[in-house]
């Protein structure tokens, strides 16, 4: 395995500045429309704009990975030592002109850096964040050490923990060191599949720590509630799936549905599919990786979309049959509102099922398009999102439950 380092620091003040200009334009947006807010409020806030900036992150990465941008800047965190493909012509016209459809292209380095400037953006946010979090926390330190904790700081800021913001930004930091080394060790699929995994885990957390500064809670039967968690790892090993399907480009081995190659069990080579410390495109030998374990690698998503789908249409039943109590008038108020809430979210987990299963046979029998594997992760980015804020307002009905 021959992978150059490819880290060369000499453009890393240029970029930083990008990342805080990236950061700072809806930092100030923030600070604008809530400047009179309540400080846990404004929180709530910034951690809802740094989730949809991440939402909006994982669709750029996924574009520069179908685009085959990836290593459109062959060095990391520049393009060829520049801040941008500006300073990097040269090079870039001439990495082109050797090969014209190689991986380095004008197009395909903008579409790159364009991706590192927004992940800057997204950490900046990040730094802000986790800064005002633990200057609220010592705020209302200080307050109580002063006799005051009942006055307007104490009360604002007592609740406010400072430590989910600064996992949020460990978490970008351990997610930016994977995305250079996507680039140092040349796409390699498992390096790949755990970026995508880090900034999927980061629109989680960012979802729970936003619901975390105004509770919403849901009181769903312990068994549902079971149930949702269990249906939320299932997710996750499925998406898990999707993005080794995308890194070793396995999409187009099965080009019909439900069949794959005309057959129900064509041959697979799950062996080397599976593999995981492998280089693109080889096998866990070191040979060229058998188009068997492509196909092995596609199918086993398959079977996983077929065992989630059903899961979700047997989740989003139970909790159509929850508010079907409140027609019977068989709850109290609070009941009736936590029954009215779980069809509202059985329709929701309805709406992203259908947009996952429409998007993914559109990416079979169409041949993959580029619109249809975007609409494929958003999709996935959303389910997760959706499943991280119901776990959250599930213990925080638990929490309620408890105290109450």
């Amino acid at each position: 395995m021959n992978w150059s380092l490819g880290f060369d620091f000499e453009p890393l003040l240029e970029l930083l500045a990008v990342a805080a200009l990236v950061g700072a334009v809806p930092l100030v947006v923030w600070q604008w429309r809530h400047r009179h807010d309540p400080i846990a409020r404004r929180l709530r806030a910034l951690t809802t704009l740094a989730t949809f900036l991440t939402f909006d992150l994982i669709l750029i990465g996924a574009l520069t990975r179908l685009t085959d941008s990836g290593l459109g800047c062959p060095d990391w965190p520049g393009c060829y030592g520049n801040a941008s493909p500006i300073g990097a012509r040269a090079e870039i016209h001439a990495a082109q002109t050797a090969m014209p459809t190689g991986p380095v292209t004008h197009g395909k380095a903008w579409m790159e850096m364009l991706h590192r400037y927004m992940a800057g953006g997204v950490g900046f946010l990040l730094v802000a964040l986790a800064a005002l979090s633990w200057w609220v926390w010592w705020r209302a330190r200080r307050a109580s050490a002063h006799g005051s904790a009942h006055s307007s700081v104490g009360a604002e800021s007592s609740s406010v923990s400072p430590w989910w913001a600064t996992l949020s930004l460990v978490w970008v930091l351990v997610q930016g060191l994977f995305g250079a080394w996507t680039v140092t060790m040349k796409l390699f699929p498992a390096i790949v599949t755990m970026h995508l995994l880090l900034a999927l885990g980061l629109l989680m957390l960012l979802a729970w720590q936003a619901e975390s500064y105004a509770p919403r809670p849901l009181r769903w039967p312990a068994g549902l509630r079971r149930a949702f968690v269990a249906f939320t790892g299932l997710a996750i090993v499925q998406v898990a799936l999707g993005g080794w399907v995308s890194t070793n480009y396995a999409v187009l081995v099965c080009q019909d549905f439900p069949t794959c190659q005309g057959q129900w069990l064509p041959p697979t080579d799950f062996g080397h599919g599976f593999t995981l410390w492998r280089e693109l495109g080889r096998g866990a030998s070191g040979g060229w990786l058998p188009f068997e374990a492509l196909t092995a690698i596609h199918l086993t998503h398959r079977a996983g979309a077929m065992i989630v789908f059903a899961a979700l249409l047997a989740l989003a039943w139970a909790l159509w049959r929850l508010g079907a109590k409140d027609a019977a008038g068989r709850v109290d108020d609070d009941g009736r509102e936590d029954g009215r809430e779980a069809r509202r979210w059985a329709r929701r987990l309805i709406a992203v099922g259908a947009w996952q299963l429409a998007s993914g046979l559109s990416n079979v029998v169409l041949g993959w398009p580029l619109l249809a594997a975007l609409a494929h992760t958003g999709g996935a980015a959303a389910l997760l999102l959706m499943c991280s804020l119901v776990l959250a307002r599930l213990r925080a009905g638990t929490l309620t439950k408890r105290v109450t």
